[in-house]
């Protein structure tokens, strides 16, 4: 069966509505853009850089109130220090392999001197999760180059998940992972706000995975798919990037940012010992002007919604987790890489087959 998205499989989880494109691009002014490497010599590589611009070009002058959250902290995301202190987002969001996280936060950083950011200096947000089972990380394949075209090919619109960007080399569940995404809308009175997750999922057990509740992990065993690994393991991290058009202040970010654990142990994952499992958050409901030298000392005037609307945008945010996670699974391809390791996708026959099974005996 040709790979699909989740809901392609007749497939729905949770209770909300997905926005037009159910992607975090459903956000007005977010911009997705992928670079993918994928070679066999001189050395076999599969890896890449997935970049996310909050506000399109205007990331640079009207910055985005934002938040973080580490799960489990065996991982890097950089510019975080800055966000914690002051909650402002002022760059992109790339994500890529390990061993590629200084390349492309230093190549952030020109991109934006080149693009004349008014910023005196940047930390720009750069995150990973590990590829070196199918890629040869040790070969460091990345370049500014990769950087720049994954940040220059950023576009609102559908979304490319699985084997891309710096999704291609990972592993999820047992299963070729990667990139995925989802969004929901979500009515908070006489307004509708959208949240929308983007994940690059490398970790999990196979056993613990579940969709919409039904645990496929442990119907298909290594018997009918193998796991890539010489023997079953829980390893690997996930990134995951939340963001939302409803004003939220930078607690209310953070606070956000936490809810992605919800939707990340619905799929299954529990956070374990060597996971880097790392969340940002992010609001265009504010348009933020970036902090420099001799600036306006006026107060700026900011919206935020009260405490009380909170609850269905961090449903809003657990659901869109957890079906960017399951579209990542679904999306990406069998994959063969380095020294012949291979990761098997899901089955997509057999994961409708067992969830439809399970649907009907509850209806029952």
């Amino acid at each position: 069966m040709r790979r699909v998205r989740l809901r392609d499989l007749g497939i729905t989880v949770g209770r909300l509505e997905p926005g037009p494109l159910n992607a975090i691009t459903d956000i007005a002014g977010v911009r997705v853009g992928h670079a993918t490497v994928v070679s066999d010599s001189p050395h076999v590589v599969r890896t890449g850089v997935t970049a996310i611009l909050p506000r399109g070009e205007e990331v640079w002058t009207a910055n985005a109130f934002a938040g973080v959250h580490s799960f489990n902290g065996y991982g890097e995301m950089t510019g975080t220090a800055w966000i914690e202190e002051a909650g402002i987002l002022d760059s992109p969001i790339c994500i890529t392999n390990t061993h590629a996280v200084g390349v492309v936060r230093d190549a952030v950083c020109a991109y934006a001197i080149q693009k004349g950011a008014p910023q005196r200096f940047h930390l720009p947000v750069v995150a990973e999760t590990y590829d070196g089972w199918l890629s040869d990380a040790n070969s460091f394949p990345i370049t500014r180059d990769h950087a720049f075209a994954a940040l220059e090919s950023a576009r609102p619109g559908p979304v490319e998940e699985g084997n891309v960007g710096g999704g291609t080399g990972m592993i999820a569940h047992e299963f070729k992972g990667g990139i995925g995404t989802a969004s929901r809308r979500v009515a908070v009175g006489v307004d509708v706000w959208t949240v929308g997750a983007l994940v690059q999922a490398n970790y999990g057990s196979r056993r613990l995975l579940r969709v919409g509740g039904v645990p496929v992990g442990e119907a298909i065993g290594p018997d009918e798919v193998p796991t890539p690994w010489p023997d079953p393991r829980d390893q690997g991290s996930i990134i995951i990037v939340l963001a939302t058009d409803a004003p939220l202040l930078p607690i209310q970010c953070k606070r956000l940012a936490r809810r992605a654990t919800t939707g990340l142990a619905w799929v299954g994952g529990i956070g374990t010992n060597g996971s880097g499992d790392l969340f940002i958050a992010f609001s265009t409901g504010n348009a933020i002007p970036p902090s420099q030298p001799g600036g306006a000392l006026a107060p700026i005037a900011v919206h935020m919604l009260p405490g009380e609307a909170m609850t269905p945008i961090f449903l809003a945010a657990a659901e869109a987790t957890e079906e960017a996670i399951l579209n990542a699974l679904v999306a990406a391809e069998t994959m063969t890489g380095w020294q012949g390791r291979t990761a098997h996708a899901v089955p997509l026959d057999r994961l409708k087959e067992i969830v439809s099974r399970a649907k009907a005996a509850l209806s029952r």
